[in-house]
Parts: structure tokens; C-alpha cells; sequence
């Protein structure tokens, strides 16, 4: 019998080996989160009011490297911990919530890979929502005495009166049909559709009869059906995670910007206005992502009214209510049970096992500090991955010493690439593709290159 300590292989391989690579492990997060409390409670709030039929957006800000990415990650844990549905994605260069070339149904496509429930935690879960929606539709049939189709109909009428809702509805029913018939292509062809993966109307009416396909024009209604649809299949509602969404505030072209923008603000508006059922988001970015006047979400009015902080959470008092959730760097105090949990972890939650005391930790720590100062826990990537380095180190040569190896680590302070901006994709003049590269470095690079965009910003004054 396992001891109730005792860490199970997989989790400890997946800890690991995810965070000595710099990522954040997928699975295990229950074995290192420390501190933030309150932030935690604060999601958990949100996440109980999409469960409940409500919505809820959050914008999780921290300065890069500070832990948004394992905080969304947590979160996720959370939500389908509470029976929800989860969908995330990482914004990209070719990923963005509006665009006309095909970027929004490219991140629309990502968030369906990715989606997961609490027995199919890993992504992948479309067929599982949609098997469970039928079986729902099934149970109904048995105790009401009416025909399955009749069922299914009458439980989707509810999506008809959203937009798109009705070939949202059709394909859901075809997906029954091939159920019903035993048809694995007419099955296969409505989870494509329902994943975004239909390129052209004339493919999607040739297979299902359709008319409509999910493109970069109706991305968000799709995830608001498909937050109705889960909730109809006996899930709770949908949880919608987008990391990295500081690559909207690298887009040198500014009508880009706005669009992505106009988005978001119809996202907020919706969460706060409560039009939407069962939907959730929780989005990850930079301070500069939030409060750069010229670039960042500030730069458009209308966000930066909604998303104002507390006035009065000064001088030590906070507010853990609003549409922005801080996430403070991590205290020495907090690294250093951070760095016990991880040694924890390496020995397979044995204590006898350790390969460092406390001493050690604490050694290792006055070196990091040394080294690259107090970002060594305000930003505790690189502290993190080169103690766990050291740790495989002492576990596969046992004849060496911690004390002989501390003080060897090389530690280098992480650089934020964020503020070098990536080209419009398309949308802007594609000066900033052909333009050399200024030999005073990147920053003077990307600050020429945004200059020199068409209708961009203030700086179109600008000369060198």
C-alpha cells in the first residue's frame, strides 16, 4: 500500500523534468504551490460562479517569469476539480483572438486540442463532451418516454437563440445520427466542426450540411455555444485560459492592436453585464501587457475604464474583487519552502531520501543572491532549474557533497523579450519584416521598427 506521502513516479517525473526545462508541469502542481492564498481564493470565487450559470474574467498580471503561467495552470486544476470544462492556449504571432488571416480560428483550433474535463484531464475531450451530451439525452429518453431525436431537439432549441447557434445545434444532431447509425465519418466530420477544423463552407455543407464553418469572425460566439452546450451535457461551464497575451501588445501595427482590443472589451463587458452563461476567462500577461499608455490595454479607453484598479487598495490594503489579480513575487521566505517542497519531490516524498538539509537550501539561496540579486526569488525560474539541476547532480554522483557544488552553479539573470514587437501578421505595411536589423541592438531595433509602421501610434513623427 502506497504510504500517504509518498510520491507517485509519474508525478514526480512530470514536476521534474517540466520545470528543469523552464516550463510548467501539467500534472503535480499540488506538490510545490506555495503562498497566494488569496489570489487562489479569489479564482476559486470566480470559478463556483461559472459553475453556477454565471461568468467571470479575470486579467492575471505579474512581471515575466513571476509564475502566471503555473498560476493559470493551478486555476485550470481548479475549475475541473469543480466539474467544469477547460479550454487554454497560449497567444502567438499566429494565434490572436481577432485577425482576418486566419489567426482566430487558429487559436480557436488550439483551445479545442486542448480541451479537458476532469476524467480526460490531458486535452482531447471534444468526443467526451459530446458522447456525455448524448448519454444525458439518452437517460432523459428512458424516463420520459419520448424519442431520442425528440430529446436531443428540444434540449437544443437552447442554442438556437444564440448567434449561430442553429448549425452549432445541426451538427451536434448529426453527431447523434452517427451515434444512432453506427456512420464513424458523419461522427468524425461533427467533431471537426465542432473543433474548428473545416477550412471552407462548401466542405462543411458537403459533410454535414451546414452552412457555416468557425472563422475569425465568430470565435467568441462559438466558445459562448460551446460554454451553453457543456453546461446542457452536465458539466458545470466552460473555463477559457489565454497565456502570453502580452504577444497582443507586441503587435507593431495599431489597427491590429484595436481589434484584438475591441475583442477584449466585448469579453469584459459580457462577463460583467452577466449575458454570458457558464463562461469564464482568466488571462495571463505583463504589467506593461496592462499599463502601457500607448500600447498595452490601457492605450484603449474603454478598457482602461473597466479595468482600473482599486483607488483606495493603497498602502497595504487590497482588493481582490476587481478584473485584475496581481500576482506578487514570490518572498525569500516563500522560495525557501518552494525549494523544500522540490526536494521533497526529488526524493520521492521520503524524507530519509533528502539529498540536501535545510542548510544547504539555505546556501544555495546566498549564492543565487550573490549572483543575480533579489530576482532570484522575485523571478524564480532560473533558481528553480538550476537547484533542481543540482539535485540530479548530487543524486547520480552520491560520493560528492552539496557543499562541494553550491557555490559552482552558474545562475544568469532571465531578460524580458516582451518588449520587441512582432510583426501585424500581414496587417501592417511589412516595413518591419524588410527593415535590417540597427546594430545598436534589439531594443533600438524594435523601437525603429514601430516607429516606422504606417499609422501607428504617436511615434509616426518620429526620426532618427
Amino acid at each position: 500500500m502506497t504510504e500517504p506521502n509518498t510520491i507517485r513516479p509519474r508525478d514526480r517525473d512530470a514536476v521534474l523534468q517540466a520545470l528543469r526545462t523552464g516550463v510548467v508541469p501539467r500534472t503535480g502542481q499540488q506538490h510545490i504551490q506555495v503562498g497566494r492564498a488569496n489570489e487562489v481564493r479569489a479564482l476559486l470565487t470566480d470559478i463556483e460562479r461559472v459553475a453556477d450559470g454565471g461568468s467571470g474574467v479575470r486579467f492575471v498580471i505579474g512581471d515575466y517569469g513571476s509564475g502566471k503561467t503555473f498560476f493559470l495552470h493551478l486555476v485550470r486544476s481548479m475549475a475541473l476539480q469543480q466539474k467544469l470544462v477547460t479550454v487554454h492556449a497560449d497567444l502567438s504571432p499566429d494565434r490572436r483572438l481577432q485577425a482576418t488571416g486566419g489567426q482566430a480560428r487558429s487559436l480557436y483550433a488550439e483551445l479545442m486540442r486542448n480541451m479537458s474535463t476532469r476524467a480526460k484531464p490531458d486535452g482531447g475531450a471534444m468526443t467526451n463532451v459530446l458522447e456525455r451530451f448524448i448519454t444525458e439525452a439518452l437517460n432523459e429518453s428512458k424516463t420520459s418516454n419520448q424519442a431520442v431525436e425528440v430529446v436531443i431537439r428540444e434540449r437544443l432549441d437552447e442554442l438556437t437563440e444564440l448567434t449561430g447557434g442553429y448549425d452549432f445545434a445541426e451538427v451536434v444532431a448529426k453527431y447523434w445520427e452517427g451515434h444512432d447509425n453506427g456512420n464513424e465519418q458523419l461522427k468524425s466530420d461533427a467533431v471537426r466542426w465542432m473543433r474548428g477544423e473545416f477550412t471552407t463552407k462548401t466542405d462543411a455543407r458537403n459533410a454535414l450540411g451546414v452552412r457555416t464553418i468557425v472563422d475569425d469572425s465568430n470565435v467568441y460566439d462559438q466558445l459562448k455555444l460551446l460554454a451553453v452546450f457543456v453546461r446542457l451535457a452536465g458539466f458545470g461551464g466552460l473555463l477559457v485560459c489565454l497565456d502570453e497575451m502580452v504577444n497582443l501588445y507586441k503587435l507593431a501595427h495599431t489597427q491590429a492592436r484595436n481589434a484584438n482590443y475591441e475583442q477584449i472589451l466585448r469579453i469584459v463587458n459580457d462577463a460583467t453585464q452577466g449575458t454570458a452563461i457558464g463562461l469564464g476567462f482568466v488571462m495571463g500577461g505583463t504589467p506593461d501587457f496592462l499599463m502601457d499608455p500607448r500600447r498595452g490595454l490601457y492605450s484603449y479607453s474603454a478598457l482602461q475604464t473597466r479595468l482600473a484598479e482599486n483607488a483606495f487598495a493603497v498602502d497595504g490594503l487590497v482588493d481582490y474583487s476587481g478584473p485584475v489579480i496581481r500576482l506578487p513575487g514570490l518572498t525569500p521566505e516563500d522560495l525557501f519552502v518552494l525549494l523544500c517542497k522540490l526536494r521533497h519531490v526529488q526524493a520521492s516524498g521520503d524524507p530519509e531520501a533528502y539529498l540536501m538539509p535545510d542548510d544547504g537550501i539555505q546556501a544555495y539561496m546566498a549564492h543565487c543572491q550573490t549572483r543575480i540579486g533579489n530576482s532570484y526569488f522575485r523571478t524564480p525560474r532560473t533558481s528553480i532549474k538550476s537547484y533542481l539541476d543540482l539535485l540530479a547532480v548530487l543524486e547520480q554522483n552520491p560520493d560528492r557533497g552539496w557543499v562541494d557544488l553550491v557555490g559552482t552553479v552558474q545562475i544568469a539573470e532571465e531578460v524580458n523579450p516582451d518588449l520587441e514587437p512582432i510583426d501585424g501578421g500581414g496587417e501592417s505595411d511589412g516595413w518591419a519584416e524588410s527593415a535590417p536589423a540597427a546594430s545598436n541592438g534589439p531594443r533600438f531595433a524594435a523601437a525603429l521598427s514601430v516607429a516606422s509602421t504606417q499609422d501607428d501610434d504617436d511615434l509616426t513623427a518620429f526620426r532618427l
